[in-house]
């Protein structure tokens, strides 16, 4: 029988019993972790995007782009509902990747007083290289579980986030 492995949140746990032991606190195990695990994944993710120029929110929009599907082009609106920021905030992203040639602004012909939002050809290169690093980091990092943990882990967390949202 093999020693289970111990973790600082372990650690706070174990304080926090001592302090309060009338405390459930099996919860706050499980979100301390959760949020532990962000802040690494966070960090590796952004070294990958990194070398590839772009900052996490300027992947979640070419990213959203390329996802897609042909022609790659989308409304600034659906954009900003795709990754979950403000039409004023999407305005200046928008306005970075136009500058370094990722997106292309075009008047919709359906609407004239409204743009459409394309990956140029430029863009769909870096959002493709980036990509292709971004999964074997992800591959990388969850390697240290078994595939069939990594499987229970991933029905367990959509099962949360469903309870949750």
């Amino acid at each position: 029988m093999t020693e289970e492995r111990r973790d600082s949140v372990d650690h706070i746990l174990g304080q926090w019993r001592r302090e309060r032991p009338d405390l459930d606190l099996s919860a706050m195990g499980i979100f301390g972790r959760i949020a532990q695990v962000t802040r690494v994944v966070e960090g590796r993710v952004e070294e990958v995007l990194n070398r590839h120029g772009l900052r996490p929110g300027d992947f979640d929009v070419l990213a959203a782009l390329r996802r897609s599907g042909p022609p790659y082009t989308l409304i600034p609106s659906e954009l900003s509902d795709m990754v979950m920021m403000s039409r004023a905030g999407m305005t200046s992203r928008l306005d970075r990747l136009e500058a370094a040639g990722l997106v292309e602004r075009s008047l919709d012909p359906a609407d004239r007083r409204s743009f459409k939002i394309a990956l140029s050809e430029k863009g769909r290169e870096v959002i493709d290289a980036t990509m292709t690093d971004h999964a074997a980091n992800l591959a990388r990092l969850s390697s240290g579980l078994a595939p069939q943990d990594a499987a229970t882990l991933d029905r367990l967390l959509r099962d949360l986030l469903t309870a949750l949202t």
